[in-house]
């Protein structure tokens, strides 16, 4: 055996110790789920003993790859993309792969650097949920002008030749609304999100089914807002509104949580004068005051199965077809609604 001072450990070294194959020992160094408890082990137990590095550079120069995923979010703070970021680390992990993760700030200009940064470091395909212009494709030309493979979650660019992950907004925004209908409700007021393809779903998910259950609102029951702060603001718009809304969907959660803390704070009773409902079914939405209502996204399967197509395209010699993978929502009930 090498002096483990003077020689790097080798796969072949601990192969020989434990009289296994050195693929044996390979697949348990990435994590692969073919080798049986005992065996994977000892090898886990000799590589712990002997410190065993694995030799990244070696290994990238004879796959011709990085082993390395960019992950690029608007937003790292909001549990939706960290259960995102986290769906795609377990999907990749177990095949070798490491994921380098950057927060574009929902600013278009830093998603643009931090791409080029990654197309740098040759990492081997992208997942973004991008902040671009919906009509801007540069971004997306350049990678594909590098011929890295990519996967776009949560923000749907259609003209991009680029499979696409995410819930289905339109149907988001019928469930929420439907939801509300159900629970008597015919004042509905909407809090809008930015004019990106998430926002614009949702929107117009809440117009089907007010036009389908025959419920005509002015046009002052909808309003903007992207987070707490500002859908607080946007509430209080809607609360001095004369006749004034029975309720409010909020196009995610932190815009509703800010919105039920604007009508508390007027005396207004919640879910008996005004029921509120967000999207997203972040952390903490069941631990607010009036836990909110919300429709499940299923975050960390987005982030999964965009994984698992990114590693089939990584892996493909030839361009597949880009796929549109649209997961059902799911409606959370709680007592902002009178769950």
């Amino acid at each position: 055996m090498p002096n483990a001072i003077n020689s790097p450990v080798r796969l072949k070294d601990i192969a020989r110790d434990l009289n296994v194959s050195v693929m044996t020992v390979s697949k348990v160094v990435r994590g692969c789920a073919d080798v049986g408890a005992e065996t994977r082990t000892r090898v886990l137990a000799r590589i712990k003993e002997l410190n065993y590095q694995p030799n990244w550079v070696a290994r990238s120069l004879a796959a011709r790859c990085t082993f390395m995923i960019g992950l690029i979010v608007p937003d790292l703070m909001h549990s939706f993309f960290a259960e995102i970021a986290k769906g795609v680390s377990a999907a990749i992990r177990p095949l070798g792969y490491d994921v380098v993760i950057c927060n574009s700030e929902e600013d278009c200009g830093v998603e643009s650097s931090e791409v080029d940064r990654l197309l740098a470091r040759q990492v081997d395909g992208l997942i973004l949920a991008s902040a671009q212009p919906p009509s801007s494709l540069e971004v997306f030309e350049r990678i594909e002008a590098r011929n890295v493979p990519y996967v776009l979650i949560d923000r749907r660019f259609t003209d991009a030749r680029a499979p696409y992950v995410g819930a289905d907004d339109e149907a988001i925004g019928r469930l929420a609304t439907n939801h509300l209908i159900e629970r008597g409700c015919r004042r509905i007021a909407h809090i809008a999100g930015p004019p990106l393809t998430t926002g614009v779903g949702r929107l117009k998910g809440y117009r089907d089914a007010l036009a389908e259950a025959g419920i005509s609102v002015p046009d002052s029951y909808l309003v903007h807002a992207t987070d707490d702060a500002s859908g607080f603001q946007a509430a209080r718009q809607l609360l001095a509104l004369d006749p004034r809304p029975d309720a409010i969907f909020g196009y995610n959660d932190p815009t509703a949580a800010g919105a039920m803390k604007a009508i508390l704070e007027a005396g207004i009773g919640i879910p008996d004068t005004m029921k509120v409902i967000g999207v997203g079914n972040v952390h903490y939405s069941d631990l607010l005051r009036v836990p909110l209502s919300t429709i499940d996204q299923s975050s960390t399967a987005i982030g999964q199965q965009a994984a698992d197509i990114l590693v089939k395209s990584i892996g493909s010699k030839r361009r597949r077809p880009p796929r549109t993978v649209l997961i059902d929502p799911i409606l959370i009930v709680r007592e902002s609604t009178g769950g």
